[in-house]
């Protein structure tokens, strides 16, 4: 399985952003996915989940009520749609599945990464 992450960039405070994740080499419904970042001299951490069919959704606190998930299985495809981005947002922000119905926010859940995109949020 391959995870490719794209879509970070350079985004003032306060704007938008959205990242892609496109998964090939397996069926992409078949499994759950996270997105997780790492900041420079950190531990990565759970950003957001979702569950391989869409319907559940699971998000870390910081980013509760400004990030949203979304999976398109037709399109091998996950989203990270990120609004109201704060200077804390900035890090390279990781794609990963886990064969699972859905998983958590625990890294060792996760099979396979993608190699990371990073954002960085200038104020």
């Amino acid at each position: 399985v391959q995870l490719q992450a794209s879509g970070g960039g350079l985004v003032q405070t306060g704007g938008s952003l959205r990242l892609s994740c496109v998964v090939s080499g397996r069926t992409f419904s078949g499994y759950a996915m996270g997105w997780f970042r790492q900041a420079p001299g950190k531990e990565r951490d759970f950003v957001a989940g979702i569950s391989w069919s869409g319907g559940t959704v699971n998000f870390a606190d910081s980013v509760k009520g400004r990030f949203t998930i979304s999976r398109d299985n037709a399109k091998n495809t996950g989203y990270l749609q990120m609004n109201r981005l704060k200077s804390e947002d900035t890090a390279v922000y990781y794609c990963a599945v886990a064969p699972a119905t859905l998983a958590g926010p625990r890294t060792y859940e996760y099979e396979y990464w993608g190699q990371g995109t990073q954002v960085t949020v200038s104020s």
